[in-house]
C-alpha cells in the first residue's frame, strides 16, 4: 500500500509539472462540473413538471420502480446518457490538450475543445456504450441476492475498466470509432503491461486528500461567518477536485503516449512502465 501511495505521489508530481505549464487545463474539469449541473437542472425541471418526483414520493422504496412510466424510464436513461456524454466530452478535451503539451506543443482551452468537438460523434457513441454497460452492471449488483453475484459484477467492472482505460485518448488522437477504440485500448494495455495486473497508483487517495484539504479551508471560513463559508466551500471543493481531475487526465494522456511508443515530456519511462504490476 505504501509503495502505491509513494508511486502515486511521484506520478502526481510529474503531472503537476505539466499542469504548472498549462494552468488552463484546470478549466476542463470545471466546465464539466458546470455543464453537468446545467444538465441535471434541466432534467430535474422536466422530471418535476412531469410529476416523477411526486410518483416516487408517494410510493414505498420497494415499489418505486413500479410507479414509473415508460416515459420516466426514457427520461432517466436520457439523463444518464447526457451526463456521461458531457463528462467524456470535457475529459476528451483535457486529454487532447494534455497530449499536445506532452508532445511539445502549446495547448489552449480552444484547441482542446476543438479536438473534442471534431470527435463528438465517436464520443457520443462511446457514451452510449459506457452508459449501457454501467446500467447493466448496476442492475446485476441490485438484483444479486448473494455475495457471489456482487463479486462477479465487481470483477466484470474491473476488467472493463482496464480494457477501456485508453478509449478516450484513442478517440481523440487516432480518430477511430468507439468499437475500434475499445479494441485498440485493450491491445495497448495488454502489450504494455500484460493481462493480469493491478494498479501501482491510486488517484482515489489523491481525491480524498484534496477533499480533506478543501474541508479544512471551508471549516475555517465557516468559523468566521456562514456567508463567507458557503462561497469559500464551493470554490475550495471545486478547485481541489478539478485539480486532481486535471492531474489524472494528464497522467492518462502520458500513459497513452508511452503505451503508443512515445516519450511524454516531463515523465520518466520507468515510472510509466511501473504504473501497473503483475498480480
Amino acid at each position: 500500500m505504501f509503495a502505491t501511495i509513494e508511486h502515486t505521489f511521484g506520478l502526481m508530481k510529474a503531472s503537476w509539472g505539466i499542469l504548472k505549464q498549462d494552468r488552463e487545463l484546470l478549466a476542463f474539469p470545471l466546465m464539466a462540473a458546470l455543464a453537468v449541473g446545467i444538465v441535471a437542472g434541466l432534467f430535474g425541471f422536466v422530471a418535476y413538471s412531469g410529476g416523477l418526483f411526486e410518483r416516487l414520493d408517494a410510493a414505498s422504496e420497494a415499489r418505486a420502480a413500479e410507479t414509473m412510466t415508460t416515459g420516466d424510464w426514457i427520461l432517466m436513461a436520457a439523463f444518464y446518457l447526457s451526463v456521461t456524454f458531457v463528462g467524456i466530452f470535457f475529459n476528451a478535451a483535457l486529454v487532447a490538450a494534455a497530449i499536445e503539451r506532452l508532445r511539445g506543443g502549446n495547448p489552449t482551452i480552444a484547441s482542446g475543445l476543438r479536438v473534442a468537438a471534431a470527435r463528438w460523434p465517436a464520443i457520443f457513441g462511446w457514451a452510449v456504450i459506457a452508459t449501457t454497460v454501467g446500467l447493466i452492471l448496476q442492475s446485476i449488483r441490485e438484483r444479486s441476492s448473494g455475495i457471489l453475484g456482487r463479486i462477479l459484477a465487481s470483477f466484470i467492472a474491473g476488467v472493463w475498466a482496464y480494457v477501456t482505460f485508453f478509449v478516450v485518448p484513442v478517440l481523440v488522437v487516432e480518430g477511430v470509432g468507439p468499437i475500434e477504440a475499445i479494441r485498440r485500448s485493450g491491445s495497448l494495455f495488454r502489450n504494455s503491461w500484460g493481462q493480469q495486473v493491478t494498479a501501482a497508483f491510486g488517484f482515489g487517495f489523491a481525491y480524498s486528500l484534496a477533499a480533506m484539504a478543501a474541508l479544512a479551508v471551508s471549516f475555517a471560513a465557516f468559523s468566521l461567518h456562514p456567508f463567507i463559508g458557503v462561497p469559500v466551500a464551493v470554490v475550495a471543493f471545486g478547485l481541489a477536485i478539478s485539480t486532481v481531475a486535471a492531474l489524472e487526465g494528464i497522467f492518462k494522456a502520458a500513459l497513452y503516449d508511452f503505451a503508443s511508443g512515445g516519450q511524454p515530456l516531463g515523465f520518466e519511462r520507468a515510472s510509466l512502465a511501473n504504473a501497473y504490476r503483475a498480480l
